[in-house]
C-alpha cells in the first residue's frame, strides 16, 4: 500500500468511500506521523484516542455505505475553534484550561459530514501575529529548510500550526481563520493551498473572536481540490451569527473544469511595491504568463487606496480587538490572579494572561476608540475601508479575478522580526486590502525561491463568487506544476 499521509484529501475520500483503505489505517498514519513530528509545536493538544474512536466510527458508516462528505477524513483544528469537551485556549494564557461546552458551528459541520479530529493546532496568540511567535505554547517551526540551511523558519501566521501540520503530513487538512491574510501568508510560507472565503460565507459562531468585522475561517489544504471540498462542508448560514449571509453553498469541487478561456484576470499596478524581491516579481509575471496561456485575457488595473490599507487595517483591527477582549477579566473562564479588590483582579488577570502583542494591539485599538482620537484615527480608517472597497468594484467591472504575490517575501527565520513590529506588519501588504473588503482570496504555491522555499500567487475574486476563484486556481495550480516538499528533518 502506498503511505497513505501522500494521499491528496480527495484520493483519501475515494479510497474511503471505495473501501480500499479504511478511517481507522488512515488516522493511524496520521497519529504516528503527529506524534513524530512535535518538533514543530504545530500541535497544542494531540487528541490521538477522540480521533480512533471518531474514525471506528466512521468506517461503520462506510461500511453501511452511509458515509458524508468527509467521512473518516482526519483533521486538525485552529485552537481558536471551540470544540466541545477538548480545550480551546486561542493559544493564550488568560484562556487557560477553558474547555468549551459547545462545538463551534464550521467543526460541528465537518464533524456532521464524517471528518476526524486529530488534535487543536498551534496559532499567534488570538490570531495577532504573522509568524505564529506570539503564542504562548512557544512558535511553530516551518517544516521548510532553505539550501543548506539549518536555521529554524516560521510558518506564517497566525495560522502556522495549521500550515505547517498540512505541508509536514501530519494532518491531511486543516481548519484555520484569516483576519488580515492568516491563511494566505501561511500557506504561501509552506507550499499549501490557503483559500479566505468572502466575509460571511462561514460562520464566526464558536471562534474565539480577534477583529469581528474582518475574521473569516477557512481551510489549509494541499491542492485546490482539496481546498474546494472543505470549503463546501464549512460553509453554510447560520442564524446564531448576525454577520452570516444566507447564500446558496455551490458544490466547489465541480467549478474546476479546467476551462478559463476568455476570463478577465487584473493586475493590479499599485501591488508592485518598492522595494519587492526580484524573485517575487519574476513569479507574478510567471503566473501572468500561465494565465494567458490558457486562454485568460491579461487586463491592467489600479487599485489607488491600496497603499493606505495597511495602516488602516492597524487602526480597525487593534480597535475590534481591544473590544473582543474586555470579556477577558478572569471573571468567568480561564486564568484567574487574585488581586486586593476586583479592580485590581482584573489589572493583575490581564496583565498576566495576555502576552506583549496582545497588550500592543488592545493598548492601540483603546487608544484610537478614546474621546479626542475616534474621528482622528477610527472613522478615518473606516473611510478609507469603504474607498478600498470601492477600488474592488471598480476593478471587477472589467475583469473577473485578480492576480497578485501573496506574501512579500519567503519564509523568515524565528525571531528574525519578533523586536520590529513595524517589517512584521509589512508582511500582510498584500493580503489585508481582502479582509477590508471582505472578497474571497486564494494563495497556492508556485515555485521555490533562491533558497529552495515556497513562493505563493494569490488570486482575489468577487464576493461569493468562490467558484471562479478556484476555477482559475486550478489552472494555475497544473501549469505550475507545484510538487516540492520539505524534507522532513524533523523525524530524524
Amino acid at each position: 500500500m502506498t503511505d497513505l499521509t501522500k494521499l491528496t484529501l480527495a484520493e483519501a475520500r475515494d479510497k474511503l468511500k471505495a473501501k480500499e483503505i479504511t478511517s481507522s489505517e488512515l488516522t493511524g498514519a496520521y497519529i504516528k506521523e503527529m506524534e513524530g513530528a512535535r518538533a514543530l509545536n504545530a500541535y497544542v493538544l494531540e487528541t490521538a484516542d477522540k480521533a480512533a474512536e471518531m474514525a471506528k466510527a466512521s468506517d461503520a458508516r462506510l461500511q453501511k455505505g452511509e458515509g458524508g462528505p468527509l467521512e473518516g477524513i482526519p483533521l486538525g483544528i485552529k485552537d481558536l475553534f471551540c470544540t466541545e469537551g477538548v480545550r480551546t485556549t486561542a493559544c493564550s494564557h488568560i484562556l487557560d484550561g477553558f474547555t468549551p461546552t459547545y462545538e463551534s458551528t464550521v467543526t460541528s459541520q465537518l464533524w456532521r459530514d464524517g471528518a476526524v479530529m486529530l488534535g487543536k493546532l498551534n496559532n499567534d496568540e488570538f490570531a495577532m501575529g504573522s509568524s505564529n511567535e506570539t503564542s504562548y505554547y512557544g512558535a511553530v517551526t516551518n517544516p521548510w529548510k532553505g539550501k543548506g540551511e539549518d536555521k529554524a523558519l516560521v510558518p506564517g501566521g497566525s495560522s502556522g500550526g495549521s500550515s505547517a501540520a498540512v505541508a509536514a503530513r501530519t494532518a491531511l487538512a486543516a481548519t484555520a481563520t484569516d483576519t488580515g491574510g492568516s491563511i494566505r501568508q501561511p500557506a504561501a510560507f509552506t507550499g499549501t493551498v490557503g483559500i479566505k472565503p468572502t466575509y460571511g460565507r462561514c460562520s464566526r459562531w464558536g471562534i474565539v473572536a480577534f477583529a469581528s468585522s474582518l475574521d473569516q475561517a477557512g481551510p489549509i489544504t494541499r491542492t485546490v481540490r482539496d481546498a474546494a471540498i472543505m470549503l463546501k462542508s464549512m460553509s453554510g448560514y447560520d442564524p446564531k451569527d448576525s454577520t452570516s449571509v444566507d447564500q446558496p453553498v455551490p458544490d466547489f469541487e465541480k467549478a474546476l473544469t479546467g476551462d478559463i478561456k476568455g476570463l478577465k484576470v487584473g493586475i493590479p499596478r499599485e501591488y508592485r511595491v518598492e522595494g519587492m524581491p526580484e524573485e517575487i516579481e519574476k513569479l507574478w509575471t510567471q503566473g501572468i504568463d500561465w494565465l494567458k496561456a490558457a486562454g485568460a485575457e491579461i487586463v491592467d488595473v489600479s487599485l489607488p487606496h491600496t497603499k493606505y490599507a495597511l495602516p488602516a487595517y492597524y487602526i480597525v483591527a487593534p480597535a475590534e480587538a481591544s473590544s473582543n477582549l474586555a470579556r477577558y477579566d478572569g471573571v468567568r473562564y480561564g486564568l484567574r490572579v487574585e488581586g486586593k479588590d476586583i479592580t485590581d483582579m482584573y489589572e493583575k488577570t490581564r496583565a498576566a494572561g495576555f502576552g506583549a502583542e496582545v497588550k500592543r494591539r488592545v493598548l492601540i485599538g483603546t487608544y484610537v476608540l478614546s474621546a479626542g482620537y475616534y474621528d482622528a484615527y477610527y472613522i478615518k480608517a473606516q473611510k478609507i475601508r469603504t474607498l478600498i472597497a470601492q477600488d474592488f468594484k471598480q476593478a471587477y467591472e472589467k475583469v473577473d479575478v485578480l492576480l497578485t504575490p501573496t506574501a512579500p517575501s519567503d519564509a523568515f527565520g524565528i525571531g528574525e522580526k519578533t523586536d520590529d513590529p513595524l517589517s512584521m506588519y509589512l508582511n500582510d501588504v498584500f493580503t489585508v486590502t481582502v479582509n477590508l473588503a471582505g472578497l474571497p482570496g486564494i494563495s497556492l504555491p508556485a515555485g521555490l525561491s533562491a533558497r529552495g522555499l515556497p513562493l505563493g500567487l494569490q488570486l482575489i475574486g468577487r464576493a461569493f463568487d468562490e467558484e471562479t476563484l478556484l476555477r482559475t486556481a486550478g489552472v494555475l495550480e497544473e501549469a505550475a506544476g507545484f510538487n516540492a516538499e520539505p524534507d522532513a528533518w524533523w523525524r530524524a
